[in-house]
């Protein structure tokens, strides 16, 4: 950090708790009159001491940085959801909440030095240009991206739709960069990515965002899936699903429930805050078994939909304890089209529970918030009286640990070598099974060894290389080295051929991870969801609780305890 970064930031820190006081003017009813007078105050030391740092600090400042620094810090310290939203990220914002945003129409991620497409949206800008998996953006409109973080280049790559951009672009198959012309759309995307049957008498429904219209949606596939098979229960599955738009969420629940449902309520410091939420319309299907999956990212709009599922005794849970984000935030306007979104409130589901596991009301000398102790944690009953509690996320009704990958398949992915491997395969063939039907064969797999082999960049150290770098390193401390070199030498050998064995014992993880990657270069978002529901551990279980009823019906009535599946 530099020294003017440095004396930014100490400025920015000294101004945050001021900030914070003018930032209440704008979303604070009256306040009494002393607290007037401290708003008063503090306000015009702010402005003076803003004023003070332009004109004397030692170096230039650029306001808008120490602004922006300022205002970060500020809200740093009251809770990870209330973030300030400058006009240059208003794209990201319309995303979040309604779904759209003017761009390309492309994922992207850092890889090296490199800004990287990861995945085009069918039927957008980037695909219709042709841009593939694995291209590397080299210069947007004239301007380097090398070097550049992902936030930077998306930012440029975001826009008013029927504004034009142009891509200096490298791809591995192409010798040399080439240029690639695109007009910016209003990108849709979808909160469905795959509904379909996983059995013959069982649907199911990927739900991965609440922005505007998900109700609807949610609706349209059930109803679908309803009227054009025998379908005996459905799969909502939640997983990853960090939430949105909390009517949407009641919408959803409407779906399955009776009108005039109570489905979460709001509470804030101020009364004005306070509200309840019932479901508005007749139901499409009261009666049919539900399943709902979630885990620990599943948060939010998420955690209303699963919890109120749960505490009407209207479906299953089935997964891990989900995030525990019981915060209402509210959007509110700033100068200049910027805006600020503020924790004003929090919800409680039908049971009366709060699921929030953070208390950032009570801090630590460190200033650290931490979960909501044990000795605090309330039980709550279900309409049929099954105990709930609050205090930490949603825990369902059959608990299913995550499965854990290797060592190896960790590094296999975050080293983007499953993905440069699926660029590869891409190129090499024109066409696949369909993605239910597509399968690893064993000269793929051999080829997908080799190429980890030939990959000079890929770094894999087991904790026996671990162990026995440690041990020459003693050795040589000790004087000892010489004598057993040739030894370790040889032991090395052994551990690298046991690193190739590696690729071969987690053949069955590995060879997964590649099914999905490589389907989604032909079928998109779809096609990885589609084939990975044929392993899905959980997937499978609540295709068995909804074909075992009398089961299904024991855990709603209480008559079994939660069960936990090894």
């Amino acid at each position: 950090m530099t020294k003017r970064q440095l004396s930014i930031r100490i400025a920015a820190r000294f101004l945050s708790t001021l900030m914070l006081l003018f930032a209440l003017t704008f979303v604070s009813t009256a306040q009494e009159k002393n607290q007037d007078f401290e708003i008063s105050k503090n306000l015009d030391i702010f402005a003076e001491l803003y004023k003070q740092l332009d004109m004397n600090y030692v170096d230039g400042i650029n306001p808008g940085e120490l602004m922006k620094t300022g205002i970060d810090a500020m809200l740093e310290s009251l809770d990870p959801f209330t973030n300030y939203i400058p006009e240059s990220q208003i794209e990201d914002y319309k995303l979040l909440t309604t779904g759209q945003y003017g761009g390309i129409g492309a994922l992207i991620h850092k890889q090296g030095n490199y800004v990287v497409i990861s995945e085009p949206y069918e039927g957008f800008p980037a695909q219709k240009a042709g841009l593939l998996p694995g291209d590397r953006i080299l210069e947007v409109d004239g301007k380097p991206a090398i070097d550049k973080d992902t936030e930077a280049v998306s930012t440029i790559l975001k826009g008013e739709a029927g504004t034009t951009l142009k891509l200096l672009v490298e791809r591995p198959s192409v010798e040399k960069p080439f240029e690639v012309q695109l007009k910016r759309e209003n990108i849709t995307i979808d909160n469905i990515p795959y509904y379909g049957m996983v059995s013959d008498n069982v649907g199911y429904i990927k739900l991965s965002g609440f922005t505007q219209d998900a109700g609807k949606e949610v609706k349209k596939a059930f109803l679908e899936l309803k009227q054009e098979n025998d379908m005996q229960g459905i799969i909502l599955d939640l997983r990853g699903n960090g939430g949105g738009l909390l009517n949407e969420a009641v919408n959803i629940v409407n779906i399955f429930t009776d009108k005039g449902e109570l489905v979460v309520s709001t509470r804030g410091k101020e009364t004005v805050r306070n509200h309840s939420y019932y479901t508005s319309d007749a139901p499409e299907d009261m009666k049919i078994p539900i399943i709902v999956l979630v885990d620990n990212a599943s948060a939010s709009a998420s955690e209303i939909v699963s919890g109120a599922i749960q505490d009407m005794d209207r479906g299953v849970v089935i997964g891990q304890r989900t995030y525990g984000k019981g915060l209402v935030q509210n959007v509110l306007p700033l100068s200049y089209n910027s805006k600020v979104k503020v924790t004003v409130a929090k919800y409680y589901i039908p049971s009366g529970r709060c699921i929030q596991e953070i208390d950032y009301s009570h801090r630590d000398t460190k200033g650290l918030a931490h979960q909501v102790p044990d000795s605090l944690i309330s039980e709550f009953k279900t309409k049929k009286g099954r105990k709930v509690f609050d205090g930490g996320g949603i825990s369902p009704d059959i608990i299913m640990e995550p499965e854990m990958l290797s060592p190896i398949s960790v590094n296999l992915l975050i080293q983007y070598v499953i993905f440069d491997y699926a660029n590869k395969y891409a190129r090499e063939h024109d066409s696949i099974a369909p993605p239910d039907k597509f399968a690893i064969s064993d000269e793929t797999y051999e080829d997908f060894i080799n190429f980890v082999n030939n990959n000079k960049d890929f770094k894999y150290t087991t904790d026996s290389e671990k162990t026995l770098q440690r041990l020459k390193e003693t050795a040589e401390e000790e004087e000892y080295y010489d004598e057993i070199s040739a030894e370790l030498t040889q032991l090395e050998q052994k551990l690298i051929h046991n690193k190739n064995e590696d690729l071969r014992t987690h053949r069955t993880e590995i060879a997964e991870m590649l099914k999905m990657e490589i389907a989604s270069r032909y079928y998109f978002q779809r096609g990885r969801v589609i084939a990975s529901l044929a392993t899905d551990p959980e997937v499978k279980k609540a295709v068995e609780v909804l074909n075992d009823q009398k089961n299904y019906s024991s855990i709603l009535d209480g008559t079994v305890t939660k069960a936990s599946i090894d």
